[in-house]
């Protein structure tokens, strides 16, 4: 859709190049919404880790780390700004 739109970006693969738990927090002051927001709750990972949207926000953003599918996605970030991407169109708007 950025392609289509001539939209300039850099894609980065959170899977095989995972934010840090630094970048993770960033990104959480640049959209304005708490750890617990971001978290994919229904996520494996978040059941093996007894995680819910209650832990401790320091807890969640070093599982983030850790575990990269906990962290909502895709996320838009330019600048000190950021947008979550769902629905996707709402990239178009960063």
């Amino acid at each position: 859709m950025l392609k289509s739109e001539d939209v300039e970006f850099e894609f980065r693969d959170y899977m095989s190049d995972p934010l840090s738990v630094a970048e993770i927090r960033d990104v959480l002051a640049a959209l304005d919404v708490p750890a617990s927001e971001m978290l994919r709750s229904r996520d494996p990972a978040a059941k093996e880790l007894g995680l819910s949207v209650d832990s401790p926000a320091d807890e969640l953003v070093a599982a983030m780390a850790e575990h990269p599918g906990l962290l909502h996605r895709p996320i838009g970030v330019r600048g000190s700004k950021a947008i979550y991407g769902r629905p996707i169109e709402n990239l178009l708007e960063i």
